[in-house]
């Protein structure tokens, strides 16, 4: 298990975490975060909180403890030691338990949370108003969010056909997914996300417009490819998979020949677009 040491900064107080590349999760001192939320400075009092707390949790009959990690992570003294760490998932429910007034705002958006996604499985057209609005927030462009839109369209019609041939487990959805990626891209979906310095940020969400369109038709060519063999095992649905990501990978390529840049680009959304912005910035310059 590949894990990576990092300290996160949050209400201005040092929260210790840790990156989980097999898992792709992030893991945060559990002790810490209790040290925020209650406002309590002093770690062993933070500690002894905690401990009561889990006495209290596992006597209601709760199983969010045992979804709590022991993991080495650095102390004060500059040493290493095992310590609870939870996942983002097992933290929002441990925050539920803590009564006190900086817990309150992540009750309340939670709770906020929970009432829209029942507003959205009544009618999801609201889940795909609210996808637009928080692209277009983070600052992406209306083209782009109509490219990604479309793209979910397209993967939710893949993953309909692949399920109507006989594919049903997690595992297999990513092996197909790799399958298809490597075919057009040349690279793995961890690969993928390692090449533009992503962890838990979506693949997707940190593709350029070119990226999206050479992706939607590695999937659509799946999709129609499979709709005609109609394969009946799981390696057949491999070999339609990477047909269809070649059809994209030989559009890449031609692409590539022609402008003499690489189509895969290098970087997350945030990096792209600061580029783009010191480009021009430079560009306007007299």
């Amino acid at each position: 298990m590949k894990i990576g040491n990092k300290i996160a900064l949050f209400e201005g107080r040092q929260i210790r975490c840790f990156w989980d590349e097999a898992k792709e999760l992030w893991y945060f001192s559990v002790v810490d975060i209790i040290g925020v939320l209650t406002g309590q400075n002093n770690h062993k009092k933070a500690q002894s909180y905690w401990t009561t707390l889990k006495n209290r949790l596992k006597g209601e009959g709760s199983e969010v403890v045992t979804k709590c990690d022991q993991l080495k992570m650095m102390a004060s003294d500059g040493k290493f030691y095992y310590t609870d760490a939870a996942d983002t998932e097992t933290l929002f429910r441990l925050i539920q338990s803590i009564p006190s007034p900086n817990a309150e705002p992540f009750k309340l958006w939670l709770a906020r949370v929970g009432y829209e996604r029942v507003e959205e499985t009544e009618d999801p057209e609201k889940a795909i108003q609210r996808a637009m609005a928080t692209y277009l927030k983070k600052g992406y462009s209306k083209n782009w969010v109509d490219l990604r839109l479309k793209s979910i369209e397209i993967r939710k019609d893949l993953t309909n056909e692949w399920d109507e041939r006989g594919v049903k487990t997690r595992d297999e959805f990513a092996i197909l997914t790799d399958d298809i990626t490597f075919a057009w891209a040349g690279l793995k979906t961890k690969d993928y996300k390692k090449y533009k310095d992503l962890k838990k940020e979506n693949l997707r969400d940190n593709m350029t417009n070119l990226e999206i369109v050479l992706n939607m038709l590695a999937e659509t060519s799946t999709t129609e490819i499979s709709k005609v063999k109609r394969p009946a095992d799981f390696e057949s649905n491999r070999k339609v998979a990477r047909e269809g990501g070649g059809i994209a990978g030989n559009a890449r390529k031609q692409i590539e020949a022609k402008t003499g840049k690489r189509a895969i680009s290098n970087g997350s959304f945030a990096q792209i677009n600061r580029k783009k912005l010191q480009k021009g910035k430079t560009q306007t310059k007299p």
